[in-house]
């Protein structure tokens, strides 16, 4: 599972890639944010931590892996 943390006033986002179910990650996501935590720490698939100041975070996007396809449209004359 992909990831994407904004940061505000940066222009780059952290992207993480996680075995981490998207519920576990809204939910850490949300812990942090509700009890006033200063820290969300996430760990990806390399069992790498990844901190994030929360009061920093712009956003968080949770999404699946997707394999980015190359490909050619024919075009059809009529």
């Amino acid at each position: 599972m992909e990831v994407r943390i904004g940061v505000q006033n940066v222009a780059r986002e952290i992207v993480i890639d996680t075995d981490a179910k998207p519920e576990e990650i809204e939910q850490a996501v949300a812990e942090a944010v509700e009890s006033s935590k200063p820290l969300l720490t996430l760990t990806d698939k390399r069992e790498k931590k990844i901190v994030v100041p929360v009061s920093s975070i712009g956003y968080v996007e949770i999404g699946t892996d997707t394999k980015k396809t190359v490909g050619f449209a024919a075009a059809v004359a009529d």
